[in-house]
């Protein structure tokens, strides 16, 4: 079978591009690097022809408003019209879990218009929801502590490894549309703050960060539900620490 990658060239990506030749399949990593451009159309004909399944796991280069929404909307036009004329017969997208609460961003307003783009376009699709990378916690991290104010929310995150994400969605693209979301997460709930916290021990760094439910996310002020995965969503092994006892630390 024949698959075409959106973003495959990317950190989660070129991890389902790896799962998925693992199993067998004809897989095409399709970016801009490989001369497909979901959101000018450039290449797209000539990738989807012969594919059955897209998965679409590129994301805006920019969290801002207006780009993210250029980004994912004119992707989003160009992939529907393009899977159709190519018989695609399922489109799997990533998105992020708590898209819907998170609507002071303009980024997860452009999330959202993604997913309702997918749900309206006619063509049988899936769409996995994730929470955070463990491999996002340093930008949330340097986020928590710029302009030398160190402070984060205490509201929960549930963040979950890049390739537990990319295991999923490769398994979405086996499976059967579903026609709905899927969530998946980290075995672990912690606050944010201790998130934080234990990820600037780990890569030896000293600084404090202080508990303040005033700090925003990127932008947003979040509650005990913002990051939260709902019920029943898959939840993986691998667990934080583990993870982080493998990255890199400070030089002293």
């Amino acid at each position: 079978m024949k698959i075409v990658v959106i973003g495959g060239t990317g950190l989660i990506g070129s991890q389902v591009v790896a799962a998925l030749k693992g199993r067998g399949h004809e897989v095409l990593a399709a970016s801009p690097r490989t001369g497909v451009d979901a959101v000018t159309g450039e290449g797209l004909a000539d990738a989807l022809r012969g594919a059955s399944v897209v998965v679409d796991v590129a994301n805006a280069p920019s969290f801002e408003s207006e780009p993210a929404m250029a980004f994912f909307t004119r992707s989003s036009d160009n992939l529907a019209a393009a899977e159709t004329a190519a018989g695609v017969t399922h489109h799997v997208a990533l998105s992020v879990v708590g898209t819907e609460r998170l609507l002071d961003s303009g980024y997860f307003r452009a999330k959202l218009a993604q997913e309702e783009l997918i749900a309206a376009a006619g063509i049988p699709w899936t769409i996995v929801r994730a929470t955070q990378f463990f491999e996002f916690v340093g930008a949330i991290a340097a986020a928590a502590t710029a302009g030398g104010v160190n402070r984060a929310t205490s509201a929960p995150i549930q963040p979950i490894a890049s390739a537990d994400v990319a295991a999923k969605v490769a398994e979405a693209a086996l499976g059967q549309p579903l026609n709905a979301m899927v969530e998946v997460a980290g075995p672990e709930r912690l606050p944010l703050v201790e998130l934080v916290r234990r990820y600037l021990r780990g890569v030896g760094d000293e600084r404090e960060i202080a508990a303040d439910d005033e700090a925003d996310y990127f932008g947003v002020v979040i509650d005990d539900r913002s990051l939260i995965p709902v019920d029943g969503a898959w939840l993986s092994d691998t667990r934080f620490a583990d993870w982080l006892a493998s990255q890199p630390k400070r030089p002293a």
